[in-house]
This record gives structure tokens, sequence and C-alpha cells, in this order.
């Protein structure tokens, strides 16, 4: 890869009320609302956000459709909701904390968490909830972005940060007879607190992560749950414990201790997910360990047949796997049917099965996931680059990609958070602190040369395209039986665009690969 040095520092710009910078921010010498607009008040706007500061970049706003920050920890407060990597690793590296309640903290921890980042860090006034992006377009004669809002507004802005993620869109399930149920109807994305489970029949549809953390937690005190699943899911051991008020004190007043714990969590989740879905054939014995401590934990379940039901028939690493020690043995309750029969129908009073099987529930909860990279969910607006070409349009013709996860060719002075092949399923901390190294040094470059639009070279973008593609050969992927697995990693064109390399390679390659890459124009 060639290495570029960066720019020489420059002194910040600074501006009051609307802009009215020189060169650098406007040619034509018109007002722009901000220099920058991130879109998006989840972990990866509020990372950008703080990233922006400390670079110099003062003028930005972050629209978030929500009315609170969090993104997935602000809209997921399922029962038993708790992250799925430990929390040493689950946090930006620049704000540690050393009051976790567990290993694996539950997410109520993560939203106080996100709310605490916001407030350290002065964020509050620079984010505006309650306000929906619906559109964004690109305007070449003066190389400003126009960001449109839910009820008429707009923002204009010189660049834009796509901080939206995936798990925003709660996908329903595609059932006839979905509308018709005239019980308690809710999706695990947007739980309703003021339903009383105790006592009532429910049935939830879908096993996986969200599933997981609810089945066990609701189980207790419901009358009846039925289980409806579609595809099982590989379910490991959770190496999770309450952290002691003297293990919290060593956190916090040893030095080094939060490092350390940091250096071993990020090792295991390396080890767990990156190195046995990335390097499969390089490392095959990772993914078979991992499958035996699966079946270990399933013998946890008395009844063989509804233990045969639960073992998946696919690869570990096709599906996003989970970590629990309380799913598996809830389908010893005499109170938790599975049931495997495919579903007809919804009906007015519960759930019909093909086999005319009719199922009376009281609740029916959808832990059906979200769209992530199905159309309409990336983005979840529509976005207009240069000549009004449509990002999603683009991709359906051309394959998802994106130089380095960040940058589109033909989209000039967007950056994206969550880009394909940006992410390699480590930490998503990591994967905001990479991705805005990448996009600062882009910026920086842009003011010390007066650039008033960034766009990465289509040459660069297909380097880069050809490289990840080259790698899938080793993945698990493309390499494990992979097509019962019903697994949102994969696209409609059956690519699944993970970045397939290493975390320290990704954060490495952030801080250098060739600024050249990149065309600076005035």
């Amino acid at each position: 890869m060639r290495l570029a040095r960066e720019p020489p520092p420059t002194t910040p710009l600074t501006c009051t009320g609307r802009l009215q910078y020189s060169k650098y921010m406007n040619t034509l010498d018109i007002a722009i609302d901000h220099e920058v607009v991130v879109i998006g008040a989840g972990f990866s706007g509020i990372g950008a956000a703080i990233k922006l500061d400390q670079a110099g970049f003062h003028d930005y706003v972050v629209l978030e459709e929500g009315d609170g920050v969090g993104g997935a920890w602000h809209w997921n407060t399922y029962p038993g909701i708790a992250v799925d990597i430990p929390s040493f690793s689950y946090q930006f590296s620049f704000e540690k904390r050393s009051d976790w309640s567990r290993v694996y903290a539950p997410g109520k921890e993560l939203k106080a968490y996100a709310e605490h980042c916001v407030d350290k860090y002065g964020l509050r006034e620079r984010i505006r909830l309650n306000t929906k992006v619906v559109g964004a377009s690109f305007d070449e004669r003066t190389n400003v972005w126009r960001i449109e809002t839910a009820g008429g507004g707009s923002v204009t802005a010189r660049f834009v940060i796509g901080a939206t993620g995936v798990f925003s869109q709660p996908k329903p399930p595609a059932i006839a007879g979905y509308e018709s149920f005239a019980g308690t109807n809710m999706h695990t994305a947007r739980w309703n607190h003021d339903v009383d489970l105790r006592g009532k029949r429910v049935a939830i549809i879908g096993t996986g992560a969200s599933a997981i953390q609810v089945i066990p937690a609701i189980a207790p005190v419901v009358d009846r749950l039925t289980v409806f699943q579609r595809t099982p899911i590989w379910c490991l051991p959770k190496p999770d414990a309450p952290l002691s008020r003297r293990m919290r004190m060593l956190l916090r007043w040893v030095p080094g201790a939060k490092l350390v714990t940091r250096i071993l969590s990020q090792a295991f989740v390396e080890a767990t997910f990156v190195l046995g879905a990335h390097f499969a054939g390089t490392f095959p014995s990772l993914g078979a360990r991992g499958e035996g401590a699966s079946r270990k934990l399933l013998r946890e379940v008395k009844d063989p047949a509804v233990r045969e039901k639960l073992t998946p028939q696919y690869t570990l690493g096709c599906k996003r796997p989970s970590f629990s020690n309380e799913y598996l043995p809830a389908f010893n309750r005499e109170n938790v049917l599975l049931e495997t029969t495919p579903i007809e129908a919804i009906t007015p009073s519960g759930v019909r099965t093909v086999d005319g099987t009719e199922h009376a529930i009281d609740v029916l909860i959808c832990a059906t996931g979200f769209k992530v990279l199905e159309s309409g969910n990336m983005p979840a607006f529509v976005v207009r680059g240069a000549g009004g070409v449509n990002l999603e349009e683009w991709w359906d013709a051309n394959r998802f990609q994106a130089y380095e996860g960040a940058s589109v060719p033909g989209f000039p002075n967007l950056f994206l958070i969550l880009g394909p092949y940006g992410f390699n399923g480590q930490s998503y901390f990591g994967l905001i602190e990479t991705q805005m190294r990448h996009i600062l040094r882009c910026l920086k470059r842009a003011r010390a040369q007066d650039a008033t639009r960034v766009e990465i070279t289509p040459e660069a973008n297909r380097r880069y395209f050809e490289e990840v593609l080259s790698r899938r050969h080793n993945q698990v992927f493309f390499r494990g039986s992979c097509a019962t697995a019903n697994s949102y990693y994969f696209d409609k064109h059956g690519d699944a665009p993970f970045r397939p390399s290493l975390t320290l390679e990704a954060a490495w390659r952030s801080a250098r690969f060739d600024l050249d890459d990149y065309a600076f124009a005035a």
C-alpha cells in the first residue's frame, strides 16, 4: 500500500453565525449552515462529534430522528437486553469506564454511557433530536450537500458523515395476516413497557440475538411461551459475571488496569469472531472449537427432540452467533414450547402453522431483526450524489462497495462510518474510531489545500474492492455450509460485505492510506 504524509497542521477556521468562509468553505460565497452534518446520534454520531471537536472542526450539527441519544441503545429496551461482547471492548478507547456492573453490561448502562459521553464532551447543544432525515443531495455547482428533514426543513453543509448504523429500521415478519392480530403486538426494537406479560399466553417469532435475551427473561413470568423458530442459532457459553466493588475499584485506581482488561477483552473478541470468520481457512480449529462448546451447551436441553431442533445445520459464523447461559435451559421449562413448523398465517387470535395447528395467544412479540442490507436501510433515505445518481441504485447496479468502508465514487464530500467492507465484526467502537481517523485525514487535507470537493477516485475504489474480494476465499461465509443459515450477513448479490482483515490492520490502514487516492478540488 502506498503511504502518504499528513498535511501540515493548520489553524482551525472560525466563524460567527452562518458560514461565510473563504475559498475553502464556499467558492460562490453562499451561506452554508454548517461545515459538517453528522446524521445519527447513536455511538457512531457521538464518536464522530467528539473526534471532530478534538481535531478542530467545531462547526457541525448532529441530526437524530429519535427523542434521545444512544441509537440502538435508546430504541432497544426489551427485557434482558445486554451487550454481546465484553463491556471492556464495547466502549471508546479514550473513554474507558471502570464502573460497569457486569462483564457484559445491561442495555441501560450503555444508554447511560451514551448520555455520559454527550455531556462530558459538550455535545448536547450540537444535537438536534426529533429530526428525521428524509433525503440528501449534492449540488455540484457549489459542492454543498442539502439534507432534507421531515416537515420540510433542510440543512446545508460542505461535508456529510453518515452515522446511522444498520440496526435502525425494525423488520416486521412478512407473514399473511400480520396486521389482523387482535391482541398486543410489538417488535423487540420498540418494546411496550406498558404491557404486563404476567400470566399471558405469549408467542415470539425469531430466535436471533434479541430473542436469545428476551426468551429467558420473560419465560418465568408468562403463562405460556411459544417460540417460533425458522433457523436455530449457534449459542456459545457466555463468560459473564458481576464486577465486584473491589474489581471496580482496581479498574479505577490501579494504573493500567483498564488498559489490560481492554487488551484481554479485545483478544477474546478477535479470536471468537474475526479470526474464525475471516481466517477460517487459516484457523479451521477455531470454528470447530466454537461448535464443540456450543454442542456441549446444547446438552443442557433435556428433551433430545427439542435439542435436535435447536442444533444448527450450518457452519458456525455463517450467521451471527450469540452468547448466553440462560437461553437453551429455558426450553426445559414446562411453559416454553419450541415450534419449528413453518407459520402459514397470523390470525386475529393467534398463529397458525402449515399443519393447521393454531396457537392461541394474547401477545405477539416479533424478534425478527432489522432490514440491515435490504433496500431502504443503507441508508434509510434517498442520497443523490454527483449527477443526481441515487446511492442505493448505484449499489444495486455495482454491488455494495466503499473504499476502506468510508467513501463511494461519485458521492463527493460524503463519508460513512459503517460503509460496505468497513466493519470486520470486532468492536463497533473500534470501527467508529478507525473510520473517524480516516475521515479526519481527508478533512484536514481539504483544509490545507482549500479544497471544497473531496472524492475517492474510481481507480482507488476498484483496487480496494478487488482486494477485499480476493480475500473472501478464506472467510467462513464462502467456505462453510451457509445456504440454510438465513443470515443477514449476505446481501442480494450474495456478498457478505464485512472487512476481511484483522482489527489492527484496519486501524493501521486508516492512519496510512494514500491520501492521493482521493481527488481534492477547489
